[in-house]
């Protein structure tokens, strides 16, 4: 018997794993996939880590996450400040004075305000009904047309028309040169990759991979006293009312054998509509590798499946509504755990996830 049956593999699980160990507990982890640490997995190719499931960049202003993780992995000090490429042209993210000298030729703060007050000018009488209106409303013309609507329409698969305005509840304009992506103090990627991260935190656990929970579900509940299960809820409850609705995801990935570096950064967003990916990752700039080859993926949304990798929550009404039945059945389920990304049915950062994991193995260790 085991005091805890881990079914999964990244944050959530490793994080819950190293607590309960810590605490005397024996505990079994199991993983569908052939690898630990979920989507921020990295795989080795040409010396360079790459994010096989998307770029995976750790940011948190919770000081507690911070020190916690850097007992178990060293972190470098990337910071992540994207580009975007809209038709031919670059510009800076997130929405700074680089961005509007850019876009506007402004210099100044005042300057860049009263463009961007200009564009909106038309539209600030309006009552917001989609995206676009509300992009629109807050941003003008320019900002919405070339650096948010071709993205958004490519991630969300549908016109900006037909999506909620609550997507852009607001537009992040900052008026200093200022290109570090997040205002989050604490920011890096662990040195070595994810992988290190998470071999280490579990560490004292028993690990078997390519096991499926689902496929023997009565014979695994019955070695544990208590499951921590962080798949799709749905899916463990064999979608008695019916399935949650995601995004996914399908990544391209290349070595450039003829080329050291492909881009000169890390992430560059693709924001007009007719190319068919979202962005391109340069993964060796994450690390500031000086290797003579450099490895690029090209990220493409797409609707999802069942059967196909769940990445984001589509967190409309119904699938709200839908979600809170599913955690009903699983409150009433003394036993069994729901925990990060697809038990809780929310989109997390990394330092959310593992703070809601640290928070969980506290109330019940």
């Amino acid at each position: 018997m085991y005091d805890y049956l881990i079914v999964g593999a990244g944050l959530y699980g490793a994080v819950f794993a190293q607590q309960a160990i810590k605490k005397g507990k024996k505990v079994l982890v199991i993983e569908k996939r052939d690898h630990i640490a979920g989507n921020a997995y990295c795989e080795k190719r040409a010396g360079i880590n790459v994010h096989k499931f998307g770029a995976h960049i750790f940011h948190t202003s919770n000081e507690e996450v911070w020190e916690y993780v850097n007992q178990f992995a060293s972190f470098n000090n990337y910071v992540n400040s994207p580009l975007a490429n809209y038709k031919g042209k670059i510009y800076n993210l997130p929405f700074n004075m680089n961005t509007f000298y850019q876009m506007w030729g402004t210099i100044t703060p005042d300057e860049a305000k009263a463009e961007i007050d200009k564009q909106r000018e038309k539209y600030k009488d309006t009552e917001p009904s989609n995206l676009e209106e509300q992009a629109l409303f807050l941003g003008g013309e320019d900002i919405y047309e070339k650096l948010i609507k071709g993205y958004t329409e490519k991630q969300w698969g549908r016109p900006a028309t037909e999506i909620p305005s609550f997507i852009i509840k607001r537009l992040p304009f900052r008026f200093t040169y200022n290109n570090n992506y997040f205002n989050d103090p604490y920011q890096g990627i662990p040195k070595g990759g994810y992988n290190v991260l998470v071999e280490n935190l579990l560490k004292g656990a028993e690990v078997k991979l390519g096991v499926d929970f689902l496929e023997n579900k009565e014979h695994y509940k019955s070695i544990a006293d208590k499951i921590i299960y962080t798949g799709e809820i749905d899916q463990y409850f064999d979608y008695q009312y019916g399935q949650l609705e995601y995004r996914s995801l399908k990544f391209e990935h290349e070595l450039k054998e003829d080329c050291d570096n492909y881009q000169g950064n890390a992430v560059v967003n693709y924001t007009e509509r007719e190319v068919p990916f979202t962005r391109i990752i340069e993964h060796k700039h994450f690390e500031f590798g000086t290797q003579p080859q450099t490895v690029i993926t090209r990220e493409y949304p797409m609707d999802w499946e069942k059967g196909m990798e769940p990445y984001y929550p589509i967190n409309d009404d119904r699938n709200n509504a839908l979600y809170e039945k599913y955690k009903s059945l699983g409150e009433a389920d003394e036993k069994v755990i729901f925990g990060g990304r697809l038990g809780e049915y929310k989109y997390y950062d990394m330092d959310k996830v593992i703070a809601s994991a640290l928070k969980k193995a506290e109330e019940i260790l």
